[in-house]
């Protein structure tokens, strides 16, 4: 790319990325601390990407996603997951009209923009899989008609702590097709004193829209624009081979502990969610500090640990950083 080129798709980026700071900043006015959820929360949108939020209940995860459809403008549903879930539930189904003598299409909650699906691994496997279609094709088929979904489409799914008590894991394919799993924790004392005194005074404000729909679907455009360096794309091949095959990058000792690595999508969404932090940063490159700092979020669902790594208690997050630590930075 000539310097001419990047002055320009700089400038473009500054422009274009305007926005980030007061949507974020109408975000906390309903919303307080959390501020890797919020942000990550708008890596994905930006990125079209779906999101799993996992954390123990009361840590704001429902209302950071009301309060992004609220600041943005979009339609949303929030749709509880309960083990008696149907699929029905989610897509929609066909209803007889006696009065024309037809069978009509009544459309479910997932014909939206943004979709919470609130605790969402409480539900079977099979309703947790009829959402695989929407989100992997960005469309519905019911009977034997298909529905593309209106633009901007993103499931943001909320999740329970797998030892807690009725809970189901999700199918890994599914797991595959959300962008980032960020985890939730607790707000710092001085965050949870904010929340105590604005629940117990005045309440939170109100969240107002400060952007519309077709701004996103822009912002991805120009997303989509921000220079990627090819020693930047080596670096995020080589991340993501190296939870496959270890031992040819330096980590002999990962073979036994790494029971599936993570898929060519995981190279696809970390190229693409680190472009999204870039532009958040009002910058036209990816760096490899981009890389890191959403890399975690990108692999820690998609890869398999085996029995013996569980047993001794090794976690994702320490072999996913330990990749970081060991692959060579260009």
């Amino acid at each position: 790319m000539s310097e001419i080129d990047m002055q320009s798709l700089r400038q473009e980026v500054r422009d274009a990325s305007s926005f980030c700071h007061p949507l974020l900043s109408e975000i906390h006015n309903g919303v307080i601390g959390q501020q890797n959820m919020i942000e990550r929360l708008l890596v994905g949108i930006l990125a079209d990407g779906h999101i799993l939020l996992e954390g123990l209940p009361g840590l704001a995860k429902t209302t950071a996603v009301k309060a992004f459809a609220d600041a943005m403008d979009l339609k949303f549903q929030r749709i509880q997951f309960t083990p008696d879930l149907l699929p029905a539930d989610l897509l929609g189904t066909q209803i007889y009209n006696a009065a024309k003598s037809e069978f009509e299409i009544k459309k479910g909650p997932l014909f939206s923009h943004l979709v919470l699906a609130d605790e969402i691994n409480r539900a079977p496997s099979k309703v947790q899989s009829a959402l695989l279609e929407a989100m992997g094709e960005r469309q519905i088929t019911l009977a034997d008609t298909t529905f593309s979904l209106e633009q901007p489409f993103l499931v943001l799914a909320t999740q329970n702590p797998l030892e807690q008590e009725g809970t189901y894991p999700l199918p890994e394919a599914q797991l595959d097709r959300f962008m980032l799993k960020v985890l939730i924790d607790y707000p710092s004392m001085e965050e949870e004193k904010q929340i105590l005194q604005a629940v117990s005074g005045a309440g939170f404000a109100k969240i107002n829209a400060v952007l519309e729909p077709k701004a996103i679907l822009d912002a991805r455009e120009v997303v989509k624009k921000i220079y990627m360096d090819a020693r930047i794309q080596d670096y995020i091949i080589n991340l993501v081979s190296a939870t496959r095959t270890p031992a040819a990058f330096g980590l002999p000792d990962l073979s036994a502990i790494i029971e599936v690595g993570a898929s060519p999508r995981a190279s696809i969404d970390l190229a693409k969610a680190s472009k999204a932090h870039a532009f958040i940063q009002g910058r036209a490159y990816v760096t490899p500090e981009d890389i890191k700092s959403i890399g975690m979020d990108v692999l820690r669902h998609r890869i398999a640990l085996s029995y013996e790594a569980q047993a001794e208690e090794i976690s994702v997050d320490q072999v996913v950083q330990k990749i970081f630590d060991s692959v060579e930075v260009p």
